[in-house]
């Protein structure tokens, strides 16, 4: 027995509106719809979501779930490096944020060193040109 659209959405820990979504983006098949009735999802339809929603939380997008879904029969050898190519992007965002971080961090010192309250640094540093 199958699961309604609802009941397949609750069981993912999804909406209705992602599932069809994924419908339409061809991640998932839609059951043909009985002439009485409704479409009825099978547990491998469950599964592919489960996949998909674990994917998306270790930052594979929609495009690279695709993709991994064609690898499914390849070598490991390509997964991982498609894994691989997610990491280093994932490095990079780090790097980046901790950059900005820093930056953020340095102008909040110039403020709390600088007793002036008239003049705020950091929109003297966002206003400079350079």
């Amino acid at each position: 027995m199958g699961l309604k659209i609802g009941q397949l959405a609750k069981a993912a820990g999804i909406s209705v509106e992602t599932i069809r979504y994924y419908e339409r983006r061809g991640l998932i098949r839609c059951p043909i719809k009985p002439v009485s009735g409704f479409r009825e999802y099978g547990q491998p339809i469950l599964q592919r979501l489960h996949f998909i929603k674990r994917a998306k939380s270790l930052g594979f997008t929609l495009d690279e779930v695709e993709h991994l879904f064609s690898l499914s029969e390849a070598e490991c050898a390509d997964v991982q490096r498609l894994a691989q190519q997610k990491l280093d992007q994932v490095s990079n965002k780090i790097n980046h944020l901790q950059r900005l971080q820093l930056a953020l961090e340095q102008l909040l010192d110039q403020c709390h060193q600088r007793p002036d309250a008239a003049h705020c640094p950091i929109i003297e540093t966002l206003l400079d040109p350079k």
